[in-house]
């Protein structure tokens, strides 16, 4: 029994130092959960290296994912109704759209205070836009005179 209480203690002892530094972030960056704004989405698609880089890279991607599938719902082909943005096939992986939103954000920074998911529809619009619409020439009337 002494045997499982000092090694219940070491265990502790050992772990609260590195529970300690993975509860933390940088005063800088958002917490990987709260992503709100254009800026607090690029931050987590292109994050410093540090001890949540890969779980910021991760909700990026599932943020970016959610995003286009809801976008495809809601534009399915043969609706009727013009989708917002037109991605090419092949698609760029969603690791190049994170890192590609990102560049784009640092560039636009009017928008970053606007909610995130409107400025990823902002970039994926300027990044791809649909082809125009091209309607045939209506036929010349006669003057009516």
């Amino acid at each position: 029994m002494r045997n499982i209480i000092v090694a219940a203690a070491l265990a502790a002892a050992a772990a609260s130092p590195a529970l300690a530094q993975t509860s933390t972030t940088a005063p800088s960056s958002p917490p990987v959960t709260q992503v709100r704004t254009v800026a607090d989405l690029a931050a987590i698609c292109d994050p410093a290296p540090g001890p949540l880089r890969l779980e910021a890279i991760a909700y990026c991607q599932g943020y970016i994912t959610a995003a286009g599938q809801y976008h495809a719902a809601m534009f399915p082909a043969g609706s009727g109704r013009k989708p917002l943005y037109c991605v090419p096939s092949p698609a760029p992986s969603v690791a190049q759209t994170g890192i590609a939103f990102a560049a784009w954000a640092r560039q636009n920074a009017q928008y970053a205070a606007e909610p995130a998911l409107d400025g990823l529809h902002r970039w994926a619009q300027a990044t791809y836009p649909c082809p125009a619409e091209t309607t045939p020439p209506r036929a010349s009337r006669p003057a009516s005179r």
